[in-house]
């Protein structure tokens, strides 16, 4: 199974300055996709997840459109050809 996983700029920098990597998960949940990210990249694994494993609280992640964390969170199913973009919030005023 591959995913595509889409990263802005400011993200992509910790991933070598790939905007769009394409990922082989071992499984087919969403943890898996940021596991299997993880290991390629440890610096943006440890920008979207906390100590405990949680995504961060000040980013987004969609597969396929959706927030996930209107969907089950790490637990969201990610299918085949999915497309899942992180996105750090952005908060100003």
């Amino acid at each position: 199974m591959t995913v595509q996983v889409v990263l802005p700029g400011v993200l992509a920098d910790l991933a070598g300055g790939c905007k769009h990597l394409d990922v082989d998960p071992s499984g087919g949940t969403l943890a898996d996709v940021l596991d299997e990210l993880a290991i390629r990249h440890p610096m943006l694994g440890r920008r979207l997840r906390d100590e405990t494993g949680r995504v961060r609280r000040f980013v987004n992640v969609y597969v396929d459109g959706d927030d996930v964390r209107y969907l089950a969170g790490l637990s969201t199913t990610v299918r085949d050809g999915a497309q899942v973009q992180v996105l750090p919030s952005v908060a100003g005023g």
